[in-house]
């Protein structure tokens, strides 16, 4: 090999082969500090570009998860408002026998109205708090609540839930008595009064019974979405995982392995810098 101060083959291979080294390792570097694989176009792009396109799908799956978790908290408060209604009824229906008594006195059916009354108005006072975030599935006008089921593609498809209004009739709800049968004004205060209003509550059970079936049916159809869009969204993640995400047990030994090629290398770098020193001692 030719001696020459003007070129150093050596350290120059020496100092590629340092530079190789620390690349790597500011790479596993990378991975380590991002818990990534691909954490850039650079790195793959096909893969980057395909977790960029996961990504997207994961944050509308989000949304929609948040459009249902609104719907079944709507759909809940009127669930729990109609069950409630549901008890009072089968409440005055109990008054409505005990005044339709032919041997109790009339300060018995008056004080037994009395009930029957408050209970009634107890009706309208529970349709108005039935609300949630401004929508209330008990009361006309109460709004609808509109749930989305997807926003892949483009697809903003969505499931309208809209039951029955409830309410007693003309107490300024113009609600038709579509539901609740017994008008704002009904009252048990005679024997043929109470039994009329047991025909009138009878009829008001059938429809609630069939009000409550279909809230029930929206809430589980919501829940039941929920809980696909929360197992896709899972599955999403793990594919975007299997793309993208770096293996830290094996990056951890590239980096052990990687440090000590560095060390050697900078020793190699090192003794290669000291060979044009040798050409001194041919001139002693």
């Amino acid at each position: 090999m030719a001696f020459s101060v003007n070129t150093n083959i050596g350290a120059m291979t020496a100092l590629q082969s340092l530079n190789a080294t620390n690349k790597g390792l500011a790479q596993v570097q990378s991975r380590i500090n991002t818990g990534l694989s691909v954490s850039s176009t650079k790195d793959d792009s096909a893969s980057f570009a395909i977790a960029q396109t996961l990504r997207s799908d994961v944050s509308g799956l989000q949304s929609v998860s948040s459009s249902l978790s609104r719907a079944k908290s709507v759909t809940d408060v009127a669930v729990a408002g109609a069950e409630q209604i549901s008890d009072i009824v089968n409440q005055m229906k109990a008054k409505a026998y005990q005044a339709a008594d032919a041997g109790i006195d009339t300060n018995s059916r008056a004080s037994i109205n009395k009930d029957f009354v408050a209970l009634r108005d107890q009706i309208t006072t529970i349709v108005n708090s039935s609300d949630f975030n401004g929508t209330n599935l008990l009361k006309a006008g109460g709004g609808t609540v509109t749930a989305l089921q997807s926003l892949k593609d483009g697809d903003t498809s969505t499931t309208t839930y809209d039951p029955d209004s409830l309410s007693v009739t003309n107490l300024g709800l113009d609600l038709g008595g579509s539901v609740i049968t017994v008008a704002a004004t009904d009252q048990i205060d005679t024997q043929a009064n109470a039994q009329t209003m047991i025909d009138t509550l009878t009829t008001t059970q059938s429809n609630l019974s069939t009000t409550l079936s279909t809230l029930g049916a929206a809430s589980r159809n919501i829940e039941a979405q929920q809980t696909f869009t929360s197992k896709l969204s899972d599955v999403v993640d793990a594919g975007i995982g299997n793309l993208v995400d770096a293996d830290l047990a094996k990056e951890s030994a590239k980096l052990q392995a990687l440090q000590v090629k560095q060390q050697l290398g900078v020793q190699a770098l090192s003794i290669a810098n000291q060979a044009p020193s040798t050409i001194i001692s041919l001139f002693r």
